[in-house]
């Protein structure tokens, strides 16, 4: 059973996803938790609380589903886990559409929030970092700046594709196609002397 915090912050993604920071109150995110407004105060303190927690939230969500290996399972080579951890960000399922949503949202929010931009800067400077180590496992020769150089395009990337293919502008077959032939120009960039 998941702890009320986490049954509050399950329920502020989905409500962020469904209907967008703007559309974050209180009480409706008490209604969809089951839980009352006072316990969302005492866990969260106020709303810049509860959309930094659910940003946490939903960082720690997508490193679940793109990093879960079945334990029987072979072990991957570095492209491969470099792909998986990437692609698995575009798969049609529940969870990665709310999360993709909600991260979205939270993004576009901080051009306007201050407290909130800091916490996604930090939050997209460890994915961009996590993408330039996976990157250079693949490309152990490449300098450090173009592994991160590489990263920052290939998550940009991902965060637009994904945009496109939740607002019914892409497919996801062709948004996947997309990812995967940047990840082989950029490690193509990354192999060159």
């Amino acid at each position: 059973m998941a702890s009320r915090s986490t049954q509050i912050l399950e329920a502020a993604a989905r409500v962020i996803a469904r209907r967008g920071v703007r559309g974050l109150r209180v009480e409706e995110l008490a209604a969809e938790a089951g839980v009352s407004t006072a316990l969302i105060y005492y866990h969260f303190k106020d709303r810049a609380g509860i959309l930094s927690k659910t940003l946490e939230f939903i960082n720690d969500r997508a490193e679940r589903y793109t990093t879960h290996r079945d334990p029987d399972a072979e072990p991957l080579s570095p492209r491969e886990e470099l792909d998986q951890t990437l692609l698995l960000e575009l798969q049609d399922t529940t969870e990665v559409r709310e999360n993709s949503s909600a991260w979205g949202e939270l993004r576009a929010s901080a051009v306007f929030d201050e407290l909130l931009r800091e916490d996604l800067a930090r939050a997209t400077l460890v994915w961009v970092q996590e993408v330039a180590s996976l990157l250079g496992q693949v490309t152990p020769k490449a300098p450090a700046a173009a592994l991160t150089a590489s990263a920052e395009r290939l998550t940009a990337l991902l965060e637009g594709l994904s945009m496109r293919w939740l607002s019914g502008t892409l497919q996801i077959a062709h948004a996947r196609t997309q990812m995967g032939e940047a990840i082989d120009a950029e490690l193509e960039r990354l192999g060159r002397p």
